[in-house]
């Protein structure tokens, strides 16, 4: 397999630690979002793979690409169940789905680059940005935190996919200096992930285009 990634892209970060739970071996492909010209994304070689311009890609092994970091993550829970990221329980399942669509879709899209950079066609100051980014970060986390168990990872003792989703969130609210106190079950999990070597391994600071 192929993942077309950016080391600090939390949506990539999400799909390698989906991976390396799953103990799957791939090649990453970095894609540089800081070149010249709008980002290695936006060029025409990458828009023909993923005419939405983002990563995560994946290469399947079958050789079909698969974007966006949910449906990746889904396919691998299907294509390689042998490791699962969801409960067997269906409601358990849901909840679990429930926390990694808060972070996937009412979280991340609200501070990623596209978002920041069109509040500063419009206008904003850094300063702005940043409230802007603590106010949604801060928000769905607070959900996040209410939603999970008072142990172990974010549903048991062993991780899943709502931990793969919210390790790289918390990763991105540290990067914009959102505090985390008010958190102390996320704290937990984090403390567990920072030990955990699938979490260690698809970290931003272990990536092959690491700066």
């Amino acid at each position: 397999m192929e993942l077309y990634t950016y080391y600090r892209s939390t949506a990539s970060y999400r799909v390698r630690i989906a991976l390396a739970l799953k103990g799957l071996d791939f090649t990453a492909v970095p894609v540089n979002l800081l070149v010249p010209a709008g980002g290695a994304n936006r060029q025409p070689a990458y828009l023909a793979l993923n005419p939405q311009g983002r990563v995560p890609a994946l290469r399947s092994e079958e050789g079909h690409l698969l974007i966006q970091s949910q449906a990746i993550i889904e396919y691998l829970e299907e294509r390689y169940p042998q490791i699962p990221l969801l409960s067997k329980d269906l409601t358990a399942r849901a909840h679990e789905r429930a926390v990694a669509s808060i972070i996937a879709c009412d979280i991340h899209p609200l501070h990623n680059s596209s978002t920041q950079n069109l509040l500063r066609q419009w206008g904003h100051d850094e300063a702005q940005l940043l409230e802007w980014i603590a106010h949604w970060i801060s928000q769905g986390l607070g959900a996040v935190e209410q939603l999970i168990g008072d142990t172990g990872f974010c549903f048991g003792e062993q991780p899943g996919m709502a931990d793969a989703f919210l390790i790289p969130q918390l990763y991105a609210a540290e990067r914009f200096k959102v505090p985390l106190g008010a958190y102390p079950r996320l704290g937990r999990v984090a403390a567990l992930a920072a030990q955990h070597p699938a979490f260690v391994q698809a970290h931003p600071a272990n990536q092959p285009d690491t700066p």
